[in-house]
């Protein structure tokens, strides 16, 4: 077993519940921590035996795509995505985190971290 991270995968979204947050929008940062077994792609260099970045990065960001209210949705979206698409996931975990929202005061994120 080894670990594969990928991120931060930055994107912009428009998710959240107040209205100006779907004209708007505003960045994202999603951190990826994927348990797999790459023992055979250390032997072999092929990449058929581990998991393909790229295939990560598309799914993230296709599912980004999809507006929601919460980014507890978005995150748990993305990691079913994420381990329903992709063969040899054992766990996982995503950070799925919103830069400067939209608040009564200065925060610099807000951030939700799902695992499966």
């Amino acid at each position: 077993m080894g670990i594969i991270k990928v991120g931060p995968i930055r994107m912009y979204g428009y998710h959240g519940c107040l209205p100006e947050e779907e004209k708007i929008g505003g960045y994202y940062d999603v951190n990826v921590e994927l348990e797999t077994d790459f023992s055979g792609a250390e032997k072999t260099d092929n990449l058929k035996q581990t998991v393909d970045y790229c295939d990560v990065y598309n799914i993230i960001i296709r599912e980004m795509k999809i507006r929601s209210k919460l980014i507890e949705h978005v995150a748990a979206r993305m990691a079913d995505a994420l381990k329903k698409e992709i063969k040899g996931i054992e766990q996982l975990s995503l950070e799925l985190t919103k830069i400067a929202p939209p608040m009564n005061g200065d925060v610099a994120m807000v951030s939700v971290i799902v695992e499966r």
